[in-house]
């Protein structure tokens, strides 16, 4: 007997959804969340290499999302257009913990006059769910929505110092690191201090290892349980302040902000 629509897109995904699943929009989801800040544009090929899906499903699916006009086609190049910016907008606009923290980042902001996000652990990466920016001529990359790699990142070194013992193992044995800069930690035993560290301070700091230039510093938002549900982060030039200067100006802020946000989780 033939195979279902839905049965096959599960053979190439992997999936066990139940017959009723939307197979089509599965796949789309698929495309969309292979596009990253490493990834920018996707031909067939990589779509297909990315997501498991056959060629002739991915090409489906990038010329659907162009026909909604989510992407844009140069050639056999895909890439995003402003409203997929939509799709994450939707949940940031929804969730709790986004519109609970954006008046938390906000005075921590306008207190310390740089940057601070709050970020959430997802899949390896620390992700920007809230943000201030400061105005200036030249500001660090981060964004909102963006997804930092937690072994090099100060706010990830604080969700990872949250995760039970056993999932944080099998994090650090699956971690293949990637030099950014000359300070990037590049071998497991390192990045288990740093994170070890982060548990027992209470803080994480980063000097130039995900981006030269760029100081951050991290503190855990921990839930009326204990539980560590985020990190909040302040970043800046290193011409603007040293780690001894971060801790004493930044991190008393980032601490009373993130114990308020905590207070209402």
């Amino acid at each position: 007997m033939a195979r279902t629509r839905d049965s096959e897109a599960a053979a190439e995904t992997g999936s066990t959804r139940q017959p009723e699943g939307m197979a089509g929009l599965a796949k789309g989801l698929a495309i969309v969340e292979a596009f990253t800040a490493q990834r920018p544009q996707l031909t067939v090929t990589d779509a297909a290499r990315a997501t498991g899906i056959t060629p002739a499903a991915a090409r489906r699916c990038l010329l659907t999302l162009r026909e909604l006009g989510y992407l844009q086609q140069d050639g056999g190049y895909f890439r995003p257009t402003p409203r997929m910016m939509r799709l994450g907008a939707a949940y940031l606009e929804a969730a709790s913990l986004p519109t609970l923290a954006q008046p938390f980042v906000l005075a921590a902001r306008d207190e310390l006059g740089e940057s601070v996000s709050v970020a959430v652990y997802e899949d390896g990466a620390a992700l920007i769910v809230a943000r201030a920016e400061v105005q200036r001529i030249v500001n660090t990359g981060v964004r909102m929505g963006a997804q930092l790699p937690a072994y090099a990142s100060a706010s990830g070194r604080v969700l990872l110092a949250g995760l039970p013992e056993a999932e944080l193992a099998a994090y650090l044995e699956s971690c293949t690191p990637v030099r950014t800069t000359p300070n990037t930690l590049m071998t497991i035993p390192e990045i288990r201090s740093r994170i070890e560290l982060a548990k027992t301070e209470g803080v994480a700091f980063t000097n130039e290892e995900l981006e030269l230039g760029v100081r951050s510093m991290a503190v855990p938002v921990t839930d009326s349980a204990g539980t560590i549900r985020a990190a909040m982060t302040a970043s800046t030039f290193t011409a603007r302040a040293s780690i001894e200067e971060m801790r004493i100006k930044f991190l008393p802020v980032l601490r009373e902000q993130a114990e308020g946000l905590g207070r209402m989780l």
